[in-house]
């Protein structure tokens, strides 16, 4: 194999690992992110007049989630624009 055929493949190979890290990276909290939003749904309806601490609490809860999905975009992003360049 000559160079620029091994060029080639790196960045086909980095654009694939990005796809796939983006889609197996973000699969797991948004489940989290359903889960944290139906149970605190279930938790006003079952106690409405806390309302308001329970909407705070499950705003932190869905940045700590979110906080892996975006690890996963930064890593995708290290592949597109670093490693396939």
């Amino acid at each position: 194999m000559d160079a620029v055929t091994t060029v080639d493949w790196v960045k086909v190979a980095a654009c694939i690992a990005a796809g796939l890290c983006m889609g197996i990276g973000s699969i797991g909290p948004s489940l989290g992110q359903g889960f944290i939003g139906g149970k605190a749904c279930e938790s006003i309806g079952k106690k409405p007049e806390s309302a308001g601490l329970i909407t705070r609490t499950m705003v932190v809860a869905l940045a700590f989630a979110e906080s892996s999905a975006i690890y996963a975009l930064l890593i995708a992003l290290v592949l597109l624009f670093v490693v396939a360049k």
